[in-house]
């Protein structure tokens, strides 16, 4: 057995708040029993549905819960240690369709996905009109899972634990002819009352495969969520005697991950004996049980508007530690940091409406989490070239800084003209206390980023303190590693640079390559000092040109080109621009272009050629 104390039942008996971090808890209302799930209808009434251990759902409203039971399955449910009524769905068009899900244990101790409807009273369902979708068996008393979800595809996705006991025994994890230990992913929503398996999942057509499943290799998934500003998908996963995880599916993936159970724990070999990772997707973030944890609370990525500096930040918990963490991307790797102490026994997180974030603790009390400074939030390795992404910047080039706080709503903001502005949707940068003047201000997506220019006044210096503003209120400074050239070419997706037909001026595409012999030009960053310097956020001039310092180089697949130019883009700022020749000799096809300058190399890109 993994250990005696139980996630859903344990009550801690610690205070509240004794270590505060980053946020505090607002209590919202007390009174209910053993909540194990916080779900919103979408249906634009505001109300947040609970669901109770023993087969109850209760609605919270304006503040308060209501007094009628929107659902009693008691009857229905063995509750108790890891089972009970563990997981509740809303589909998208709940306010059409009142059709909901709930995931059950029943008095055999199997899992139960059932479909009920509400009632006339909407706050009222109607326990007669169950549907029993899915009777999956359990073989012991833990490890259920519990959680169902629509995705943003409008399939139900449905967590299972690996079947209980320890080490999961019967190997379900890895097994793909069981359903235990898996993530499915199934369509109910098609022909209501019935299932369907997407044929779209990634084992439909392999024998001896179960086609509801998406993924596998988990031991005991409590709390999955979708990031609902692009659809990512985050798995918390309890372990078993050491580490507890956190693994991340990006929307764009097609399904079958194997996240590991039980050849891995964590990112760590269960068994050293046998443990081939080839194949495997492990975790972006882990922690030991060290310091009292146990126990591995999921939650959501936070996209309310209430705190901005909150945005973008998977925030997750232990629930015998009551510790909550916040987990973002920095540059290239997962960073996570405390966000409170809480002392809470939390049993799950949920979401409402407008995207606010809440959790539910063992003593039946619901809480809000609130940020206790509301100020832009970024980390120095979020900022990177404008072109190339490299961590880093360069004096008088255009940087990127990846931040959350900085726009509220999704759309892009652009400098109308020139000289660039200081501020810009409220928003404002300096660096070293110098101001930086800002090109644009963007949310796509759920990312937020500001493109600047790094003032021209840095030059010579190896690092700066950049902080960002927002209405007043500042954020911690980040110390950014400045450089003298950090060379980047621009491209139209990742690969194709932006290059312009120097005599046509129109742009460099696979049905207008360029032709040998012929001058072209592209854009580019960090390619340091010029003469002639403009003014930070001013354009740069005509005559005189603002030519590099270092000299530049420009290969294309693999041969010298003549450079005519190399230096700011005239009636730019902080934009670079080179002209170069296609070699004579260069025949017909697309091409590696490689830009350096002193001994940086850019990024190679790619550029074709009749």
């Amino acid at each position: 057995m993994r250990k005696c104390v139980c996630k859903v039942f344990l009550t801690l008996l610690l205070p509240l708040g004794l270590i505060a971090q980053e946020i505090r808890l607002n209590q919202i209302v007390t009174g209910t029993s053993a909540p194990t799930d916080i779900q919103s209808a979408g249906d634009g009434t505001d109300r947040l549905f609970l669901a109770e251990q023993g087969g109850r759902i209760r609605i919270l409203r304006a503040g308060a819960l209501l007094p009628q039971v929107f659902l009693d399955i008691s009857a229905l449910v063995s509750s108790g240690n890891e089972r009970g009524l563990l997981g509740l769905a809303f589909p998208p068009g709940f306010a059409q369709s009142q059709r909901f899900y709930v995931d059950y244990t029943n008095r055999d101790g199997n899992t139960v996905i059932a479909q009920y409807r509400v009632s006339a009273n909407r706050d009222v369902a109607d326990p007669a009109s169950a549907v029993i979708l899915l009777t999956i068996p359990q073989p012991f008393a833990n490890h259920n899972g519990g959680q169902v979800r629509f995705g943003p595809d409008g399939f139900l996705y449905i967590g299972l634990g690996d079947g209980g006991s320890g080490g999961d025994p019967q190997n379900n994890g890895q097994n793909l002819n069981a359903l235990l230990g898996k993530l499915l992913r199934i369509d109910v929503e098609s022909a209501p009352g019935t299932v369907r398996i997407p044929p779209s999942n990634p084992f439909v057509n392999r024998a001896g495969a179960r086609g509801e499943i998406w993924a596998y290799g988990l031991r005991n998934p409590w709390r999955f969520s979708f990031d609902r500003a692009n659809g990512d998908l985050w798995i918390a996963d309890v372990g078993q005697d050491n580490y507890e995880e956190v693994n991340y599916q990006p929307s764009e993936s097609p399904g079958g991950e194997d996240y590991g159970w039980r050849i891995m724990e964590g990112l760590h070999c269960y068994n050293p004996s046998n443990c081939n990772m080839q194949g495997l997707t492990l975790p972006v973030a882990e922690y030991s049980h060290a310091g009292s944890a146990c126990s591995i609370t999921g939650g959501f990525v936070y996209r309310g508007q209430m705190w901005p500096g909150l945005r973008g930040t998977y925030i997750y918990a232990d629930y015998c530690s009551g510790r909550i963490w916040g987990l973002d991307r920095s540059g290239s790797n997962w960073v996570t940091r405390v966000l409170l102490d809480s002392g809470l026994g939390i049993t799950t997180f949920g979401q409402d409406e407008a995207g606010e974030v809440y959790l539910a603790a063992a003593n039946g009390r619901i809480y809000r989490v609130d940020l206790l400074a509301n100020v832009p939030r970024f980390y120095a390795a979020n900022v990177v070239n404008a072109a190339s992404f490299a961590g880093g910047a360069v004096a008088g080039s255009l940087a990127t800084v990846f931040a959350a706080g900085v726009r509220d709503t999704p759309g892009f903001s652009v400098a109308s003209g020139l000289p660039l502005p200081p501020t810009m949707d409220g928003i404002a940068l300096s660096m070293d206390g110098i101001s930086a003047p800002l090109l644009s201000v963007s949310n796509l997506n759920g990312v937020e980023q500001v493109n600047f220019q790094v003032p021209f006044e840095l030059q010579g210096r190896t690092s700066a303190a950049l902080v960002i503003s927002r209405a007043g209120a500042s954020s911690a400074p980040q110390t950014v590693t400045l450089q003298a050239q950090q060379p980047g070419v621009y491209t139209l997706d990742g690969t194709r640079a932006i290059a312009v037909h120097n005599t046509s001026y129109t742009l460099v595409t696979d049905p207008s390559p360029l032709a040998a012999g012929e001058f072209a030009f592209l854009y580019a960053s960090g390619l340091g000092a010029v003469t002639n310097a403009p003014v930070t956020g001013a354009a740069a001039a005509s005559s005189p040109l603002a030519r590099t310092v270092a000299q530049v180089h420009v290969t294309l697949g693999g041969l010298p080109c003549e450079v005519q130019f190399s230096g700011l883009a005239p009636g730019f700022a902080g934009l670079y621009q080179v002209n170069f020749r296609v070699p004579t000799g260069l025949a017909k096809g697309v091409y590696d272009l490689q830009l350096s300058v002193g001994a940086e190399n850019a990024p190679v890109v790619k550029l074709p050629v009749q």
